[in-house]
């Protein structure tokens, strides 16, 4: 009997907490969250965006010849500015010279070999061994001369220098040679902004150092991909430096004028940021619901933002207000 009514008692028990638990699930599905919305409208914006970049030399050679043995003369000191062919270093001269006098022979013997086959005394063959040995002679000869007497391959300044004169040159270059009178510099720009770069649009920089100054740009290379990690590309900017007030290395900011353009722009503090990532949502209104939309970030505007999606529009209606509470698909209720 006992045993019976402790079977009864049990068989209650599983059926209350089967309607708490089935309660519970309707009170939560029917949970409705307060929130105040706008009515999202396009609003015309100076299209402008700023960015921040190091210079760097607009070319830069390290002077490290093909030879390897002593380094008989270095012609230049770290901040010496050299013209295009300036001698720079000579290296041991032992090898060209041998090279230079086997030249010498076979051009004697080559134009020997040249009359006695107009002559008939001198077989065809003997002159293509004789032609062929001479052209190679002048090719290594040619080689040597470009790596013994190393010149400026174009106008800069000496930026470093690791080997004094009588040293042994290894793999390190011998100086490093970086143009000044024109610079260059790489800046990354949001992927939304590829369809708007050219190659040739104008920009200007500026730099702390030179205050109230800037100095005029030119994109030279947008470049064709985009970094899927940060999404962002690339662009080459080209900077004239006739004076050389600028620097490699030297960190300098722009702001690109892009035109007017029509953007949707709200508030920056309705904009959720995911958790551990950098990806951006916001939520909209939909039948009482809200509903989650993954968006991209476009310029700021103080304590505004232009967002980017296909969701995001004109008629939308927007969740300012609450949205730190909202899950996808949970009614809402808008109040004033």
């Amino acid at each position: 009997m006992k045993k019976n009514i402790l079977y009864i008692v049990a068989a209650l028990a599983l059926v209350g907490c089967g309607k708490k638990t089935e309660t519970t699930a309707a009170q939560e599905e029917e949970r409705v969250e307060q929130v105040r919305t706008i009515v999202l409208q396009p609003r015309e914006i100076e299209r402008e965006i700023s960015v921040s970049t190091n210079l760097q030399g607009y070319l830069t050679q390290n002077v490290a010849p093909s030879l390897t043995g002593k380094i008989e003369h270095i012609y230049r000191e770290v901040g010496d500015r050299v013209s295009t062919g300036a001698d720079l270093v000579r290296m041991d001269q032992t090898q060209y010279k041998t090279t230079k006098i086997s030249m010498a022979n076979l051009e004697v013997e080559k134009n020997r070999i040249t009359q006695l086959l107009r002559s008939g005394s001198a077989t065809q063959q003997q002159y293509d061994q004789i032609t062929t040995q001479y052209n190679s002679t002048k090719e290594q000869l040619e080689f040597l001369e470009q790596n013994t007497y190393v010149k400026a391959p174009f106008a800069g300044v000496i930026s470093a220098k690791n080997y004094e004169d009588g040293e042994l040159y290894g793999g390190q270059p011998i100086l490093i040679l970086t143009q000044i009178d024109k610079l260059k510099a790489l800046v990354a720009i949001p992927e939304t902004y590829f369809p708007l770069f050219k190659a040739g649009m104008k920009l200007t920089l500026a730099s702390e150092i030179y205050p109230g100054q800037t100095f005029p740009a030119t994109v030279e290379i947008v470049y064709p991909t985009i970094d899927p990690s940060s999404h962002t590309f690339q662009c080459k900017i080209v900077v004239p430096n006739g004076r050389n007030l600028l620097r490699p290395g030297m960190y300098v900011t722009t702001t690109i004028g892009l035109g007017k353009a029509n953007a949707i722009v709200v508030p920056y503090q309705s904009v959720e940021k995911l958790v551990g990532a950098n990806d951006r949502y916001v939520f909209i209104v939909e039948e009482g619901r809200a509903k989650r939309v993954a968006v991209t970030l476009g310029q700021r505007f103080d304590q505004d933002i232009e967002i980017i999606a296909p969701e995001i529009k004109a008629g939308v209606e927007f969740v300012t207000t609450g949205q730190h509470k909202l899950v996808d698909g949970v009614k809402v209720n808008v109040v004033e």
